[in-house]
């Protein structure tokens, strides 16, 4: 049966000579990055709004703080949501309960309250933990192993990917900007709607692959697994139901930004902790020590790397709303449009950048070179704004091709280190923790989302030039540590590039 299973996977190429299921994932995962861009380009600008004007009014600070708590667990729910695929129900299921939960979180949005704003958010993070990981893992499991299409079909996959992010901001924005912000939390839920009736819909076409969580040791093992989830997992919803209730109840004195910092600190922990059960745990052969060594190097750049990308949505999207000139050539658009610069240029600049790496071959720069090239793509894009803030601090609005120069600039730093750092983190980690390394590259962009928006909350606080330049330094620093950590960090990967 696995046989003829191999051989019909092998045999579909219905959709661009790829198996047909894989349209299904493009489309379920254009419409949650639709959802997830869409609702994301509002959400500062939203919280800093007046309320007269149907914001919430948060102060610049404890808009960062919310935002880059939000942002960061989007990303670290994905390792349980991992968990529960692989061990309760399967990636099929988890990813159609992680789109309920995401389009519920985005009409939950829709209302008019700070109370239903927070759930909005908490299960918009539940959701994409079980969705985002997961609906990648299906992809894999559409191909066999030797299949030579795989990393084409994750090519496509992930084309998919900017695609939604690409057009989210275009629709969003202008309807949240323009008209209601409420009104574009909606559609950042009606996409998620449509993801998921095409994503039942579409889902015969996609055999058995993820329909099945991993088999366990024994039916034993599997009963008394699922019955200390029940038993955790309630207890886990009860606590944070009452934690919910005391805050909105005013039972528990406890604010969004303490929070946030409490989040912090556990970010940090959980790193560390994590780290330290790495090295001290499990008998690595003395090559799989030395590459768990290059692995946190290239997870400390990474998370640095991202606390300034990530910045997208925070700090670049509030100069682009109040010192930038939303026209061109006479044209008024929303200041949310500059969020579909990124992945306009990703789709654009990626086959380039595949092209070049091929064309260099064995000449082409190591991984750690491509890291500190990542960092000072990203640090320059922040340094060329230190003039474009001085402009503003003086009462100009900048004209847009700063932050068009910026975006450019964030992408090209992206496309050195993102896929490179995915396929690093693979081909150094230990064959038994493999799967658990991934889980680690969503770590660093976790942490660095988190940082990004702690570095949000003090737009407003200091000369805007002075901000972007320290951003640009600390980059610009760590790349300069990365170029002469290079040789090191190479004979530490041993014969991995």
């Amino acid at each position: 049966m696995a046989v003829a299973a191999t051989d019909a996977r092998l045999h579909d190429r219905s959709f661009f000579g790829h198996p047909r299921g894989l349209s299904t994932l493009f489309f379920t995962e254009m419409w949650e990055r639709f959802s997830y861009y869409g609702m994301r380009v509002l959400l500062i600008l939203f919280m800093t709004a007046p309320v007269a004007a149907g914001g919430l009014g948060f102060e610049t600070s404890v808009a960062g703080a919310v935002y880059g708590l939000y942002t960061s667990m989007v990303y670290m729910t994905s390792l349980p949501g991992g968990w529960i695929a692989d061990r309760l129900i399967g990636p099929r299921r988890a990813v159609l309960y992680g789109g309920i939960l995401i389009a519920s979180g985005h009409f939950s949005m829709a209302f008019p309250s700070v109370a239903t704003f927070y759930l909005g958010l908490t299960l918009i993070v539940f959701g994409t933990g079980l969705l985002k990981g997961n609906v990648a893992v299906i992809v894999g499991q559409l191909y066999s192993s030797d299949d030579p299409r795989r990393d084409a079909g994750f090519s496509i996959f992930y084309m998919g990917i900017n695609l939604g992010a690409f057009i989210a901001p275009l629709v969003t924005s202008y309807l949240g900007q323009r008209i209601d912000w409420h009104l574009g939390f909606t559609v950042a839920g009606i996409g998620m709607v449509l993801g998921l009736l095409q994503y039942v819909l579409g889902g015969k076409y996609l055999g058995d692959a993820g329909l099945h969580p991993s088999p366990a040791k024994s039916p034993a093992a599997d009963r008394q697994l699922r019955q200390r989830t029940k038993l955790w997992g309630g207890i886990a919803a009860a606590l944070l139901v009452l934690f919910a209730a005391g805050m909105y109840t005013g039972a528990i004195p406890i604010t969004a930004k303490q929070i946030a910092d409490a989040a912090g600190v556990s970010l940090v922990g959980l790193t560390i902790a994590f780290f330290a059960w790495l090295f001290l745990s499990g008998e690595w052969t003395t090559a799989e020590r030395k590459r768990l060594y290059a692995i946190l190097a290239l997870f400390l750049a990474a998370t640095l790397f991202w606390s300034e990308f990530e910045q997208a949505g925070s700090t670049l999207n509030l100069f682009a709303d109040r010192d930038t000139r939303t026209s061109i050539f006479g044209w008024e658009f929303p200041s949310g449009y500059f969020q579909s610069l990124q992945p306009m240029f990703i789709i654009t600049l990626a086959p380039v950048f595949a092209w070049i790496w091929i064309r260099l071959g064995k000449r082409q720069p190591s991984s750690p070179a491509k890291f500190a090239l990542g960092l000072v793509f990203v640090a320059a894009g922040f340094g060329i704004l230190v003039v474009a803030a001085q402009l503003a601090d003086n009462g100009v609005k900048v004209s847009p091709w700063w932050l068009v120069g910026t975006y450019l600039l964030h992408t090209l730093g992206e496309l050195s280190l993102s896929p490179v750092g995915m396929s690093a983190f693979t081909k150094l980690a230990p064959g038994r923790v493999a799967g658990l390394m991934m889980g680690v590259f969503y770590l660093a962009i976790s942490g660095g989302n988190f940082i990004g928006g702690r570095l949000a909350s003090l737009y407003g606080s200091m000369p805007l030039y002075q901000l972007f330049g320290l951003i640009a330094a600390v980059g610009i620093g760590g790349a300069l540590v990365m170029f002469a950590l290079t040789p090191p960090i190479k004979r530490l990967m041993g014969d991995v590039n």
